[in-house]
């Protein structure tokens, strides 16, 4: 089912989408994550790519974080054994083959018509984590159903205002063997994502979180994210740790002193994040806050058994090892699966997972480095990270669309 109204007419844009979808490259074509991003603005309905590649007010943020990664170069050795390279590493105490994981993302189904199912069952061919979102278009119980054994899940809660809703969800995810529960504490409301509010309006008919008295007017965002509680605070993490033995970590830190307040309230580890530049714009890239919070961490000796993981504009992997090096654990990718899932399905996300690691040995082996936990600050230059001009992204541009103006009404055009 469309979350959206369509019109009976066809438009020149909806044709030219089914020429494209006949005529996609062939699989075989895809050579990094953003051939799948390049196919998929040309081939899937304008409200799912609306919804998947909007950021808020003028995208600043959005394209920072991106753009943060082009400012950090390496600081590789030579003469080494490279013969053999190991990506594989431990998250949470769970071995997976790769230090990255598919972030929690929502309304997979705008997409694709077996929604996060694709996710999922490439997760488990590919033995990565999967982050669960709050707003998957498919039941949590099949997502954890579709699981192969020894797969790993973690779950992306979004806390209700109606608390004994969201204590049922905890008590059912840690039931059906989620390994994690992350905590997105960086939008108590929806960010201004413009490219989502020019879509067209939900279909009353069509379920969405929190009821049936969301405002359906103004995109999906508004729509699926109006239940979430703006109440929540810190000392709710003390009423949290009641209901589950899972551990607990906050996504969406943007600052050291919250990185602080995490570890001291006994989190497990946070995500820091600003939701893709989907927030609060002009947020600073998580790479940037990466730089501030580990030193905070040492310095109070918070940085044991205290797991710090990023994501956000992560396209390459020279980009997972550059976090890596500076102290992260662990790497979240969402919107590239996103792309590869709603274009390829399950196959694409199979792909794009291994073009990723595929990059991570070649840039392991020229680093220097033949495993993970090898990787640490003398590998990389940031001393000219605030200073640094790097050439222009051209794939980047190629595949980022601008902000668009209102349209006139056709019969007002001169």
């Amino acid at each position: 089912m469309s979350l959206t109204k369509e019109n009976d007419s066809t438009t020149p844009e909806d044709e030219q989408r089914l020429v494209n979808i006949k005529n996609k490259p062939d699989l075989s074509q895809m050579y990094n994550l953003y051939d799948f991003e390049y196919v998929a603005r040309n081939t899937i309905p304008s409200t799912a790519w609306n919804f998947y590649s909007t950021g808020a007010d003028d995208e600043i943020t959005l394209r920072e974080n991106h753009a943060s990664y082009h400012r950090l170069f390496f600081k590789p050795r030579v003469m080494r054994d490279v013969s053999k390279i190991e990506t594989w590493t431990t998250l949470l105490g769970k071995r997976t083959s790769a230090p990255f994981y598919i972030s929690a993302t929502g309304f997979g189904k705008l997409g694709h018509p077996d929604g996060e199912l694709n996710l999922t069952r490439a997760a488990g061919k590919e033995d990565v984590v999967q982050m669960v979102g709050t707003l998957a278009s498919i039941p949590f119980d099949d997502l954890a159903d579709a699981r192969i054994d020894g797969q790993t899940q973690w779950y992306q809660l979004y806390v209700n205002s109606d608390r004994e809703l969201t204590k049922r969800t905890i008590e059912n995810v840690e039931k059906r063997g989620c390994k994690g529960i992350f905590i997105t504490v960086d939008a108590p409301q929806a960010g201004n994502r413009e490219k989502d509010m020019r879509s067209k309006t939900i279909d009353q008919d069509v379920k969405v979180a929190g009821g049936e008295h969301n405002d359906r007017s103004h995109g999906v965002s508004v729509a699926v994210t109006s239940y979430i509680d703006p109440t929540l605070n810190w000392e709710d993490l003390v009423w949290i740790k009641t209901i589950t033995k899972l551990p607990i970590l906050l996504k969406g830190i943007q600052t050291a002193e919250d990185a602080v307040l995490a570890a001291q309230y006994g989190c497990h580890g946070i995500v820091l994040t600003n939701h893709g530049g989907r927030q609060l714009d002009f947020s600073r890239a998580p790479l940037e806050v990466l730089m501030e919070v580990m030193p905070a961490l040492k310095e109070k000796n918070l940085d044991k058994n205290f797991e710090v993981f990023i994501d956000g504009g992560v396209r390459r992997g020279t980009d997972i090892l550059k976090a890596l090096c500076l102290g992260a654990k662990g790497v979240g990718i969402g919107r590239p699966f996103l792309y590869a899932m709603s274009t390829y399905g399950v196959e694409g996300v199979q792909k794009a997972i291994q073009l990723l690691k595929s990059e991570l040995v070649s840039s392991m082996r020229l680093l220097g480095v033949t495993s993970i936990d090898q990787l640490g600050p003398q590998y990389i230059d940031h001393n000219s990270f605030f200073s640094r001009s790097v050439p222009a992204d051209k794939l980047f541009d190629k595949v980022y669309q601008p902000l668009a103006n209102p349209p006139f009404k056709s019969e007002a055009r001169l």
